[in-house]
């Protein structure tokens, strides 16, 4: 029986890094809780400079990924170079050469998962990627295997740190979002550039991966309504607070029957809800499930050590399966054939926080009021807020349930009148 694994690591960023250093410093500690000798044979990226990261043996490094990919005697490949050109490549050639892979490459993942699954089935190898959402937090395995039973109603995710941080940040102190933006940069939450933290796009790929895991259903990142908390005001926040709501930038999957809804977009939540609480850089995913009823997993969402530890699970997983000679790519994404279509964002139903910025005279929430009504709108509550120096006064007001299309068509009719002064600001709400 094998009991010696030879791993191949491709990319030396931040994770990679990390994760040599554990394979090399705790080659022991995994020897003795597994039974399994993880050992690191080769090490690549194509920056020479990288080795100065990582203490390996010379003959280790190598700067070309090909000799990683077909060197016979390595049993799992790495892939941590992120993006989609060269990983995908780097994947797919490893999966041809009968290496099983890891990677925490979630735009990869969001974008051309399929075509990697179907080429791992081919080839009777894994793919493993619990490090592609959640960092540290074990959701990935604990839906595909924990819940393997369990038919999903809804999964809402608080997915990205960044994002998290500064409508903390903007919330806890009343702070504009480009100063709680600078600050999460200078604390290094905040890449250089942050776009896809704050628009919505990390969060948008890892409920993508989620859904396929829990509903079994492909989609495509063109099926994620996604909207980002670049326009995000203290004082939606500030009013928001007042009516018990905090804004959250949260990552929607929910079942309507056959049809699944996936969206990612600033929402209100109650105060006293679990997602509520959760701040900072940290992450938190909620699952509604028929057998195990309501559950919340929280922890870092990123970070090289919790990322570099569920690659390591990742790791003992396939090792596991090739010493007990039981591979099999059977159990990538479970089968799961409920769901047929994603839902477009025009036709869901969701409550609606929106402020008005009207002329302060009679008879404009009565027009408001009207225009709403003809789309079939609904106000569970109006408040009307001090007008300012220029007579300008906002009407923030919550709906109850109502389409999207209406609301975006009703919208498109107030703010066209004259007594309206600003485009209106529209927040959803889940609760």
């Amino acid at each position: 029986m094998k009991n010696k694994i030879n791993i191949g690591v491709i990319g030396l960023g931040t994770i990679g890094s990390s994760l040599v250093k554990l394979l090399l410093e705790r080659r022991k500690v995994f020897c003795d809780r597994t039974g399994i000798e993880l050992n690191l044979s080769r090490v690549c990226d194509k920056d020479l400079g990288a080795k100065k990261k990582v203490k390996v043996a010379k003959d280790m490094f190598t700067r070309d990924a090909k000799i990683v990919i077909n060197d016979p005697d390595i049993d799992i490949v790495v892939e941590l170079v992120g993006g989609v050109h060269p990983a995908k490549e780097i994947i797919m050639s490893a999966l041809s050469q009968g290496k099983h892979v890891v990677t925490a490459n979630k735009l990869l993942l969001a974008t051309e998962g399929y075509a990697i699954f179907k080429k791992a089935a081919q080839m009777h190898r894994q793919v493993f990627f619990e490090a592609s959402v959640g960092g540290g937090i074990p959701i990935i395995r604990s839906i595909r295997e924990g819940m393997v039973a369990n038919t999903f109603s809804s999964i809402f995710g608080i997915l990205n740190g960044t994002s998290n941080y500064i409508l903390s940040k903007m919330s806890s102190e009343g702070v504009s979002f480009k100063s709680a933006l600078n600050e999460a940069k200078q604390k290094g939450y905040a890449e250089r550039d942050p776009s896809l933290d704050i628009k919505g796009l990390d969060s948008a790929h890892k409920i993508a991966i989620l859904s396929l895991i829990a509903f079994g259903k492909i989609v495509t990142i063109e099926d994620v309504y996604v909207e980002g908390i670049e326009n995000i005001s203290p004082i939606d926040i500030q009013y928001s607070k007042e009516l018990g709501y905090t804004i959250k930038l949260l990552a929607i999957a929910k079942r309507n029957g056959k049809e699944l809804e996936v969206r990612v977009h600033p929402t209100l939540q109650p105060k006293g809800y679990l997602l509520s609480s959760v701040s900072g850089i940290y992450n938190a995913v909620f699952i509604d499930a028929d057998l195990v009823g309501k559950q919340v997993f929280y922890g870092e969402g990123a970070g090289k050590l919790p990322t570099a530890s569920a690659v390591l699970s990742d790791i003992v997983d396939i090792a596991y399966t090739i010493v007990n000679d039981n591979v099999s790519s059977e159990f990538i994404v479970p089968k799961r054939l409920e769901i047929k279509t994603v839902k477009k964002m025009d036709d869901v139903y969701t409550r609606f926080y929106v402020r008005f910025s009207a002329i302060d005279k009679p008879g404009v929430l009565a027009q408001i009021a009207d225009h709403l009504g003809r789309y079939d709108i609904s106000i569970a509550s109006v408040v009307q807020k001090e007008r300012s120096k220029a007579h300008i006064v906002p009407i923030v007001m919550l709906t109850h349930e109502a389409r999207e299309k209406d609301m975006q068509n009703a919208l498109k009719k107030i703010d066209s009148l004259p007594v309206i002064k600003k485009k209106s600001v529209l927040i959803r709400l889940e609760s």
